[in-house]
């Protein structure tokens, strides 16, 4: 399926005092990195203002599509990470995220990619990088060059989910669709958007989510009364919360009883997404109980990590051993964090 919208205006997001200017420069508009960052979640040095080109439907998704200033951020292949700089004939850092249009859930793990034309001529296509900002969370973004101040059809493709999903998205978002955004771009435009210096950049903590009810956040779900919260505990800065699901919670899990571990990061309890997880129960010492936990998108749990279990008893201890750190890019803030993440603990 494939649609098409124009947009001659922009709606400009996260403005704030301290902004630079119409006119500024890349070397303005890119601060310089935090020397020597702290490991963990840190203060980026700048927040960029957003401009939300436009949000549509395509097929069962919902997607929306923003720019900003080209940025810096870093790729991650393993726990290894690969500075991708901001080039100087970069012009925009596009932004696009597709969610369930019915609850607002987050479709990490879809494989979109973007494609910019100019009067029917190919600018660019990317398969965009999955990637996490303190300013949007989960995300799919790059860097991209546009030649000149002119009007471009840019189409964002989702690829369809390759995740088990369950409840309502059981049977949903696996089939690819697209939707063709027409942006007007000019530079001075894009000079014109705000970059607000941050206070205590490299210190420990994080910027605060910016107010935008058309593009939602793929945040932590708050708990349901019938779900057992068994504890919560960090790793590398990353805050994991283990949920114990029994009755007709479990049973659309095709489970009697059914673990859930919900991994986000520190501060706003953004989702982090396309780990490898195994969980084993200790009881005694010993180990009763070992698997793989399953990447799994569900309307209440959202992303999550997830098994069914045998029963558990007071006192059992749950190990949550990460096999792959999250596999997306980082803005600045998170590059540091959720890499080498030694095993996590959690009481029963």
């Amino acid at each position: 399926m494939r649609r098409r919208t124009f947009l001659a205006t922009a709606t400009g997001l996260a403005v704030g005092s301290g902004c630079l200017g119409p006119g500024a420069s890349e070397s303005d508009t890119l601060p310089p990195r935090v020397e020597a960052p702290p490991s963990g979640v840190y203060r980026p040095p700048a927040r960029f203002e957003m401009v939300l080109v436009g949000v549509a439907d395509a097929g069962p998704f919902r997607v929306g599509l923003l720019y900003s200033h080209p940025v810096r951020f870093w790729e991650v292949v393993g726990e290894e990470t690969y500075l991708r700089d901001a080039d100087p004939e970069d012009s925009v850092h596009l932004l696009a995220l597709a969610w369930d249009r019915e609850t607002g859930v987050v479709c990490p793990e879809i494989g979109l990619t973007v494609e910019v034309e100019r009067d029917g001529e190919l600018v660019a296509e990317e398969a965009v990088y999955a990637m996490a900002s303190q300013s949007m969370g989960f995300h799919y973004g790059d860097n991209v060059a546009l030649p000149a101040d002119d009007a471009y059809d840019v189409t964002v493709a989702v690829g369809g989910l390759r995740l088990r999903r369950t409840g309502a998205f059981e049977g949903r978002f696996g089939d690819p669709a697209s939707h063709t955004f027409t942006v007007e771009y000019t530079r001075a435009a894009r000079d014109a958007l705000g970059v607000v210096r941050t206070e205590r950049a490299g210190e420990h903590g994080a910027l605060s989510l910016p107010e935008s009810p058309s593009v939602p956040a793929a945040v932590a779900p708050d708990p349901k009364p019938s779900w057992t919260v068994l504890d919560e505990t960090t790793t590398a800065d990353a805050r994991l919360t283990g949920y114990l699901l029994t009755g007709d919670d479990a049973a659309r899990f095709d489970a009697d009883r059914y673990l859930a571990v919900v991994a986000a990061t520190p501060y706003n309890r953004l989702v982090l997404p396309s780990m490898g997880l195994r969980a084993t129960v200790e009881r005694g010492g010993a180990a009763v109980f070992d698997s793989i936990l399953t990447r799994t998108l569900d309307p209440d749990l959202g992303y999550h990590y997830g098994t069914a279990v045998p029963t558990l008893d007071g006192g059992d201890e749950l190990v949550v051993e990460t096999l792959t750190p999250p596999q997306v890019a980082r803005h600045e803030g998170y590059e540091t964090a959720f890499l080498s993440m030694p095993e996590a603990r959690l009481r029963v």
